[in-house]
């Protein structure tokens, strides 16, 4: 899977981090899917086929704070030795509701420990989307805490570093199918699943239409992915929910949640818990 990465420069923001914020939201409406900050400034990387370059430009143009230009350059992304960068790479621990703790193998969980009984979860990341820092995964993990998933089975949309099926795994669920349409994400899941110890996740490389090979229903699915995305997939994700099935939805900011749930409500999903953090918002539907 091929990517470009853009370099979004910022001119005349009082306040960049809103005007990141911004330039996300409006990114990802011309298919862009993941950022890191830079500097001043933000990348984003997009998949080269689901670019709208023409739209891109047209938002940034009408960028909402007045003063503000916001320019940016494109490139192809460098595909990347994922294990260098795992060795080279890392975050401190995170301590999610104060039962689990996850951390990379060089920054162990050493004083970070908790008293209490934890889930304890090892991820060598691609990047560091999907450690457990950023406030959509620390959600989701935080909500997979609180359920009965004994015996479960979950689905994980877009797994990235496949934390959220590890967690799934570690909280007592029977199967955990996974898939992500980059092949990079794919490998690091399935990496992360064996130094975990977890034998019971599958992860499978394509979009949603790895869903038409897979059999059965799922009592609960996961999707932390862009907004753009997740309203293009809904009716797939729903269509193979088990009857009382849970659908837990994070990846978008808050101001997009009210057309989340509308679209998860023409679909006949009930929602029963929204959350949000810095902006980020979480949903959570039933069948």
């Amino acid at each position: 899977m091929k990517y470009y990465v853009a370099n979004f420069k910022i001119e005349g923001a009082g306040n960049t981090e809103v005007c990141r914020d911004i330039i996300a939201s409006l990114a990802a409406e011309a298919g862009f899917e993941s950022f890191e900050e830079n500097g001043d400034g933000l990348n984003g990387y997009v998949q080269q086929e689901l670019l709208d370059e023409s739209l891109l430009k047209s938002l940034l143009k009408d960028f909402p704070i007045e003063g503000v230009n916001v320019s940016y350059s494109l490139k192809e992304a460098e595909y990347r030795n994922w294990n260098e960068q795992w060795e080279n790479e890392g975050f401190e621990p995170i301590v999610i509701d104060g039962r689990c703790i996850i951390h990379d193998t060089k920054h162990p969980a050493g004083d970070k420990a908790l008293d209490s009984p934890t889930l304890d979860i090892t991820i060598e990341a691609r990047q560091a989307f999907g450690t457990g820092t950023h406030e959509t995964t620390r959600m989701i993990v935080g909500e997979l805490l609180k359920m009965d998933l004994k015996g479960k089975r979950i689905l994980d949309c877009g797994c990235g570093t496949g934390i959220l099926g590890i967690v799934a795994s570690k909280c007592g669920a029977s199967e955990i199918v996974a898939y992500d349409i980059d092949e990079w994400s794919v490998e690091n899941a399935r990496h992360n699943a064996k130094l975990n110890g977890v034998k019971n996740m599958e992860v499978l490389e394509g979009d949603r239409n790895v869903l038409s090979h897979v059999s059965g229903v799922f009592d609960v699915v996961l999707a932390n992915i862009n907004r753009n995305i997740l309203m293009a997939d809904m009716h797939h994700m729903k269509e193979v929910m088990n009857h009382n099935g849970k659908l837990i939805l994070s990846g978008f900011y808050d101001t997009d949640g009210f057309m989340i749930a509308e679209k998860a409500g023409s679909l006949g999903l009930v929602l029963t818990e929204t959350e949000g953090s810095n902006k980020w918002c979480m949903l959570v539907f039933s069948a």
